[in-house]
Parts: structure tokens; sequence; C-alpha cells
């Protein structure tokens, strides 16, 4: 659970604290254990005794507790900014109910902290996406079918020939079956595949251009999640950036001009999170290709977000508005591209990785290259990413892979499931007491996210719930956030709103519980 700071009342309560002893380490964390055992669960030994150890050392550092004193509790830390405050305030009331009735105020709020850094250290779990980001990085981009986990014939379970030749005994190429199936989707030469996008980038970089010069355009040295900056990657693979034209226009001529005897490369890259409007000029990859050819040297297109091809052939009507103006690996490998790299968890829907299609030349190069088999793939991911692939391969992606599943329904359909949802609500409970979340079904528009089609809107139906002047939406969403399946949302205008594009529909259940706990006021 994420959270907000202490409200004034708990900033006073915790400053009129007196000076007392702190608890040592094991004290705190029996304290902590018999909290968790009063509200139904519990958690390792060793895990709450480093959270005991993590706070009071927090508290040290940030002058609240010395050896000796106790002057300001655990929640106001400033490695706990994010601390938790209702978890902690639910802690506070079970502790009166538990042996720590006689517990300082001091110790309670310590308890308290102790509980929300155990939270906030706790193993990822699943969570109902209802925010309308398709690709929502913060919730694990491309969900993946749970059939892709489950199948105990997979290659990841147990041994596999994953770099051994059956034919001949010996050892062979890892991942050349799903390298393969990449060429024949995407016409390429040659395919390798790295653990993300970022590291099929550096890698082309640092094999192709150490040492020398790489030519991009000022519009695209761009910054993605995590400070990830093109400019960066560059120069950790050991090569010199020349920029050529503008922020918002650059032309032919720039490129060529950049162009010498010190010159490795040209690198294309995609807008994939910002859009650039009004007077603006780019260069298309053909264009690129043609002065790429002329100066000898290879055009690298960093694509992001890994759209395999315009046509969308995997979809059984003509592709949707919102990808028009989003670069194809195919379209883009046709049109000149020496290498092309993408992310495998964006549109391709598939697992973490980084993908590099093209020239076999160059392909092979980057193969060769140290940083290959620090980058590489491992085994569980490179089997995942293969029955993302087949399932293109087998006109199934569609209906395979969540993220097509999710993006190609229709809204007719959203509607019904909200229709339904909130007459579950209804037959369920004897009406909302006063004041509390009204529900109602509304049009919402969604987005892909994760860097790609930026700017793009995809229309959807979701459920929205007005706040009454009673709790506030970010209470709400807190509260949404609390469930034992944690529902993310969206603030709109004093309301919260609940995308139900992005839940799958066997979750919509849990969606209705919690929605049933928030507007009884429990």
């Amino acid at each position: 659970m994420w959270c907000r700071r202490g409200s004034g009342a708990d900033q006073g309560r915790i400053a009129a604290v007196r000076s007392v002893r702190p608890p040592s380490v094991e004290r705190l964390s029996r304290q902590v254990e018999e909290a968790l055992g009063s509200a139904g669960t519990s958690r390792s030994g060793p895990l709450v005794r480093a959270a005991a150890r993590r706070v009071i050392e927090s508290q040290r550092r940030a002058g609240g507790l010395s050896d000796t004193t106790a002057e300001s509790a655990a929640l106001e830390t400033a490695d706990l900014e994010t601390a938790d405050l209702e978890t902690a305030d639910l802690v506070a009331a079970d502790l009166e109910t538990a042996d720590l009735e006689t517990a300082d105020l001091e110790t309670a709020d310590l308890v308290a902290a102790t509980l929300a850094e155990l939270e906030r250290v706790s193993p990822a779990r699943r969570v109902i996406n209802a925010t309308g980001v398709l690709l929502h990085t913060n919730l694990g981009r491309a969900p993946l079918a749970l059939e892709q986990l489950s199948d105990p014939g997979s290659s990841a379970v147990g041994y596999s020939n994953l770099e051994f030749d059956l034919n001949t005994g010996r050892r062979g190429a890892r991942s050349v079956g799903l390298e393969a199936s990449l060429c024949a989707l995407t016409g390429a030469e040659s395919a390798l595949v790295v653990n993300n996008n970022a590291a099929a980038v550096l890698l082309a970089v640092s094999g192709l251009a150490a040492g020398r010069e790489v030519v991009v355009s000022r519009g695209e040295l761009v910054e993605i999640g995590g400070s990830f900056r093109i400019p960066d990657v560059i120069t950790q693979g050991g090569a010199r950036l020349v920029e050529v034209g503008t922020t918002n226009r650059t032309h032919v001529a720039d490129y060529r001009g950049a162009l010498g005897d010190d010159c490795a490369a040209l690198l294309s890259v995609h807008r994939s999170n910002f859009e650039i409007v009004g007077f603006t000029s780019g260069v298309s990859c053909g264009q690129l290709a043609e002065v790429a050819r002329l100066g000898g040297v290879p055009l690298v297109v960093d694509l992001g977000g890994g759209l395999l091809d315009s046509r969308c052939g995997w979809i059984d009507r003509s592709p949707p508005a919102w990808l028009a103006d989003e670069p194809a690996v195919r379209q883009t490998l046709a049109a000149g591209a020496d290498l092309v790299t993408f992310s495998a968890d964006k549109l391709l829907g598939g697992p973490q990785g980084g993908i590099i299609l093209g020239s076999r030349r160059l392909v092979d190069r980057l193969r060769r290259h140290p940083l290959a088999r620090a980058l590489r793939l491992d085994p569980l991911r490179a089997e995942l990413l293969q029955r993302t692939v087949d399932s293109y391969l087998g006109g199934t992606a569609c209906s395979d892979i969540p993220l097509w599943r999710m993006a190609t329904i229709p809204t007719d359909e959203l509607a019904e499931r909200a229709d339904r949802i909130l007459d579950q609500l209804e037959d369920g409970g004897e009406g909302a007491p006063h004041g509390a979340p009204e529900c109602s079904v509304v049009e919402i528009a969604g987005t892909i996210g994760a860097g790609a089609a930026p700017g793009s809107a995809i229309p959807g139906v979701g459920i929205q719930l007005e706040t009454n002047g009673a709790t506030s939406a970010d209470g709400i969403l807190r509260r949404l956030r609390s469930m034992s399946s944690p529902v993310v949302g969206v603030v709109g205008q004093d309301c919260v709103r609940l995308h139900l594009r992005t839940v799958d529909p066997e979750d919509d259940r849990a969606l209705v519980g919690a929605l049933r706990h928030v507007t009884s006021g429990q």
C-alpha cells in the first residue's frame, strides 16, 4: 500500500510524544508479530526483525531516536515517508485490543511503522488493473496468460535442449527456434534476443560504434521511465553522440552533413512516449536508409513499442485507429533499416525482453560481442516469448495474448459487464449508507501506455464512484488497494474511475466485492 503524509492531528500527536527509551529490535519484532496475529496474518521472523531494525535505524539517522530517547514516530522517518498512515491507524487500533495495551505511544507508532515497512517490501502480488492503461509499466506491462505459466510440458520446467542439438548430440545455439520464428514473422534475415530493449540498444551501439560516432536527431533524444536516456546509453556503449537538426525540425541534409570518416551508424529513435506537434519536420525511415547507404554506415531504428506489422493480421477486422501512427517492425525493415530493436513486453504482448532484428551480418557481429552473453534472455522468459510468437504464427494472437484480447473488446461488451456489476451491487446489499460513494456506468477512454502510441485514446466503459464530499477520491483508492485482491484505479473530477477494458472478466467478482466494501461504508 502506498500512501500519504500524516494529517495535522497526526503530526501534533507525534510532536507531543515524551522522550522514552526505544524498544529493542527483538521486543519491537515480538510486538509486530502479535499485531500481525491479531489481524489474522503473519510474516517470517527474519523479515519482521529486519524491518524492525530498519525502522529503528531510520529513526536514529533522522534524529528521532538516540540510544536513550525517542522523540518522533517512525512514520516521520526520511526512509519511510511513503508509509501508509491508514495502515498505521488500523494497527494502532488493533494494539488496544492485543497484548500491547500498556505500550508507550512511541512504541505503538514504531510497531505501525514496522508493519508499513513490511508492506512496502512485501513480494509482488497480483492486482486488478482498472486504470485503463493496457501496458502499465508500474503494473508489469503486458500481462501473461495463465496457461503460459502453468503448462507442465513447458521447456522451462526441468531440463531442456536450450543449447543442445538433438540431431547431432552436440552443443547447439541458444534460442535458435525463437529467433527463426521472429524472422518468419517479420521478414528479417536474423534475430537476437536480450533481456530488454535498453539492453538491445546498448548492445547495438557498443557492438557497432564503440570509439566512433552515432548520429541522432535532437528531436529523438528521448528519456523513458527510470531515467533511461538515449544520450547516456550511447555514452555507456562507448560511442560519441552527434546531434543533428533541432527539437522540432530535422532534415535529410542534417544527416548528410554529419557523415564523416568517424561516423559508425545513424540511430533513429521512435518518440514513443510523447508527441511534437505544430511546426515540425522529420525524415522518413526510407530517406534515412538512403543516407546511410550512401555513407556506408548502418541504420539502427529503436522502435520501442514493437508492433510487428501495421496490417495487424491477427485482428479479425481492420487495424484500430489508435495504432494508425505507430511504426511497425516489418514495414521498418522493408523501408531499409539495417537493424530494428524493440521491447517484447509492449505491443508484442510477451514477457520482458529486447529483440534485435535485421541484417545477418550485423546481428552475427552483435552475437559475438562480449555484452551479448551478459544481456541474454533467461530460459523461462525465452519459453514464454516463444509461446507468444507461436500465437502470432498460428493466427491466434487475438485470443491467446491478454493484451490483444483486452484491446479488441467491443465497447458494447464492456457496457454489458458494467451493468452486470452494478446489478450485483444492488442485489447484494441493503443500499449504500448516507454519504457513501455512488456508483454509475460511464464512457471513458483508455490508452496503450508503456511508451507506445502516444496520444492515443481507446474508447471504453467503466464504473465511476462519486465522492459525495464524505470521503476523498484518494481515500477511496486507498481502500480499493487495501483489498485482498488490490484494485488500482484512477482519480477523475471528484470521483474515482475504474476502467473495465483492463480488468480481466475473471476478476469481475472480486471487483464487485471491493466496490461493495467501499460503498457500504465499512
